[in-house]
């Protein structure tokens, strides 16, 4: 079975989209005011910037102060796919989970300082900024994670038959970056990476997202009980239901992935109606919390930079957006780990370096998350 979500127009050759597009509403008679979401928080992020940028000096000073940024290009050096100069962008996305300050509550664990990055997609932006194809990678992919050098000018050695998230907790966003374009082949242009603690803040400013469960889920590690039917998720619940493996399904991370990709839907859905310009205050507060939970490669980390780029996505609308799992397939030693089904990814990693649709042989026939459609948008 495919990890795509449910086939509708868009794309020619793909089935799945993402959720509604994110729109901010201005003035009617301006339409180029409404802006368009594009990926859970780091694109809610990104959205709320370019309305922020907007307002006086102190707001772009405060704004700027908050934003945190690491210089990949530098740590990889020269070694690296060629950029292939077509119009397309790929950028990867991190949801990280540190097990210190803030976080500590939100990850359990020890106040160690260690981090861990549960949610990893490539998103790839298609000539013209009008299209987009998202590729979540499973953070128990069983992976040969290349020799890297961290931000910090620390050296890691290779390892062999690793958990995909290891290369986050071993050398950060450079080694995570690192490993991923060793996987694929693929140059990634632009780094966002969003710490628990600022998603949940920013949910609940956005005063929380509504979904539809069919099921119960109960998963105590990640304080999450929901009830068969319509919730308004609070920050902590959004938090929980993006991080479930046992409240549903087989308990793997393909089906966290469906959970996933459904609350993508449901937070664009949100975002989408609600009126910053009439509420100046909940737009700052919405900017500042935004801009504190993302982290960006150097390349990004102004706000004026972070505008330009989210203004360049502002045309990609949910029906052209094409949402699947990297082709993996159960590791037979180990029922909770998974591999790459390299035949099958070489199709993903081809169509997106020819800036071409996913053809949907690409995952047909690989393993599939068990959550699938147990969440919905309204």
């Amino acid at each position: 079975m495919s990890a795509e979500s449910t086939p509708e127009p868009g794309i020619p050759g793909e089935t799945g989209t993402a959720g509604p597009r994110h729109r901010a509403k201005g003035r009617r008679r301006k339409p180029r005011d409404k802006r368009k979401g594009l990926l859970i928080m780091a694109w809610t992020a990104a959205g709320i910037v370019i309305l922020g940028g907007t307002g006086a000096g102190y707001l772009y000073f405060k704004l700027n102060g908050n934003l945190k940024s690491v210089d990949i290009d530098q740590a990889l050096g020269t070694e690296r796919p060629e950029k292939v100069d077509n119009g397309s962008e790929n950028i990867l996305v991190l949801g990280s989970d540190t097990r210190s300050g803030s976080n500590k509550q939100l990850g359990g664990g020890t106040d160690d300082g260690s981090a861990r990055s549960d949610t990893a997609m490539i998103v790839h932006v298609y000539e013209g900024h009008k299209k987009a194809s998202v590729v979540s990678i499973p953070r128990d992919t069983l992976v040969d994670r290349p020799r890297c050098t961290d931000t910090d000018g620390d050296t890691h050695d290779a390892a062999s038959g690793v958990m995909f998230n290891e290369a986050y907790s071993t050398g950060g966003a450079a080694c995570t970056v690192k490993t991923v374009e060793s996987i694929t082949g693929i140059r990634m242009d632009h780094y966002l990476e969003v710490d628990f603690s600022g998603f949940q803040k920013l949910i609940d400013e956005l005063g929380g997202v509504e979904v539809t469960t069919t099921k119960d889920i109960n998963d105590p590690d990640s304080h999450l009980h929901l009830k068969a039917g319509t919730h308004q998720l609070t920050g902590k619940q959004a938090l929980g239901l993006v991080r479930t493996r046992h409240g549903v399904g087989d308990g793997s991370d393909l089906g966290r992935i469906q959970l996933q990709q459904a609350f993508i839907k449901a937070l664009l859905n949100q975002i989408k109606n609600i009126d910053l310009f009439d509420n100046p205050k909940k737009l700052l507060d919405l900017a500042n919390t935004a801009t504190k939970a993302v982290t960006t490669d150097s390349d990004l980390g102004s706000v004026n930079k972070l505008m330009s780029f989210a203004g360049g996505l502002k045309s990609i609308s949910s029906k052209n957006m094409h949402m699947v799992t990297m082709p993996v397939r159960y590791d037979p030693a180990d029922p909770n780990r998974v591999l790459v089904a390299k035949a099958k990814a070489q199709l993903v990693w081809d169509a997106l370096k020819h800036d071409r649709p996913i053809p949907k042989s690409a995952t047909e026939g690989t393993a599939a998350g068990a959550a699938k459609g147990v969440v919905s948008a309204p």
